[in-house]
């Protein structure tokens, strides 16, 4: 694949015209005085029957496991065998890489928020899930009625967020757990209806770095458990941000992911966080085309000392790396989706380097397009700023930059 389809196109631009008539006015609202921003993307589900296409395909998915075809879940972690590369299967992987490219160009926090109420919490309860936990729970999480939180960050872990985890959970004696525990910087956690929390399950044989990892899906209002309000951050503003805190919340063994204690633990976690990736370089490619976009406008229109400031090479050297930057990560989409077309796997030093690479190209693409708009790019009003803010989450969520270089040589020499 070496550009986007006509029909691609098309579809972009209509959700760029939404977009520009229905969350651009109210950008300031949701980036700084905490409007929350599902009921937008709820008619942004609507207007375009993504919530209709995934009632559809749940449905789907539901019929076939109650018809006894249930997904290998051994299988999850390994590279499938490859297919012929067809439109259909190209389209399947592009179309849903469209919205997060559209909503980042405006709004990069939207694409946090649904990505981690669909994408982790939603698929990891369709991917690791009993029939009835998805019944019971996934249906409304993919169609954006319920919103949902993925619960692993804590305030003493971060990168290390299996070794320093003290969240747990403890056999009550009758069947059922006793949770507690701390979550923190958790994407939907003041709003969230639905929370996949991850623990150690207490185990009095073993040391508390050996206790096995599990995970519980949980409602809000539960005895026990409080929604923090939403922090203030330094972007992504319209995707709320909080803490979670459980005391001795009990739940019964049907809560429990899986409904086993093997259910979803380290490579379940593992599996969602490599899926966040290409999310990322999405998300890159959008900041980065509308930053080049602005800049080219400032440049060509901004005169100074008698002549547009593009006319200078210091500019014009910028304005050339951006574009570099932009075919450099829309190539590496490209790629990841023709791999996923054929039905294999990017390794993971590939989608390592895809998010490393895209979240540095945005960081240096989004800062250079405030340099060029100078004095007026810091200011709110040009927006660029808020680009630059927004880009800088990419290179920390998903594995830092730092983590993304360790998985990367540890792939590449062969070490878990």
């Amino acid at each position: 694949m070496i550009e986007w389809t006509e029909q691609q196109q098309m579809i972009r631009g209509m959700m760029r015209d939404f977009i520009e008539k229905e969350i651009q006015p109210h950008i300031d609202d949701l980036e700084y005085n905490g409007m929350p921003p599902y009921d937008l993307m709820r008619k942004m589900f609507a207007t375009f029957g993504i919530d209709q296409m995934a009632t559809a395909n749940f449905d789907r998915q539901i019929a076939r496991e109650e018809a006894g075809d249930t997904p290998d879940k051994s299988n999850d972690d390994k590279t499938t065998e490859e297919r012929p590369l067809t439109d259909a299967a190209l389209d399947a992987v592009a179309m849903p890489m469209l919205l997060p490219m559209e909503l980042s160009r405006v709004c990069p926090g939207l694409v946090t928020a649904l990505g981690v109420s669909v994408g982790l919490t939603a698929n990891a309860i369709m991917a690791k899930g009993s029939l009835a936990q998805k019944k019971r729970f996934a249906r409304d999480l993919l169609t954006f009625e319920k919103v949902g939180a993925w619960a692993i960050t804590e305030p003493n872990s971060g990168s290390d967020a299996f070794g320093s985890m003290k969240s747990t959970a403890r056999r009550d004696g009758e069947g059922g757990y006793i949770l507690n525990g701390n979550k923190t910087f958790i994407t939907n956690g003041p709003f969230a209806d639905t929370i996949v929390f991850i623990c150690r399950l207490e185990d009095p044989e073993r040391e508390q770095q050996d206790w096995k990892i599990v995970s519980f899906i949980l409602d809000s209002g539960m005895p026990g458990l409080d929604q923090s309000a939403p922090f203030k951050k330094m972007g992504i503003g319209s995707s709320p941000t909080g803490e979670l805190f459980l005391s001795d919340v009990k739940v019964g063994p049907d809560r429990l992911m899986g409904e086993s204690e093997d259910g979803y633990g380290r490579s379940g976690a593992k599996s969602t966080f490599s899926a966040e990736r290409s999310g990322v370089a999405a998300m890159a490619l959008g900041l980065v085309e509308r930053s080049l976009e602005m800049s080219l406008e400032y440049a060509n229109t901004r005169v100074q000392f008698g002549q547009p400031i593009g006319n200078y090479q210091l500019v014009q050297l910028k304005l050339a790396k951006m574009e570099v930057a932009r075919l450099n990560i829309e190539n590496m989409i490209f790629r990841y989706i023709e791999t996923r077309a054929r039905g294999k796997d990017l390794t993971l030093a590939e989608a390592s380097a895809m998010k490393l690479y895209s979240a540095q190209a945005a960081m240096e693409v989004t800062s250079e397009a405030v340099q060029i708009f100078g004095g007026a790019g810091y200011m709110r009003e040009s927006r660029v700023e808020q680009l630059m803010r927004d880009s800088k989450i990419l290179q920390i969520y998903a594995g830092t930059d730092e983590m993304q270089v360790v998985a990367m040589a540890r792939d590449l020499m062969g070490r878990s």
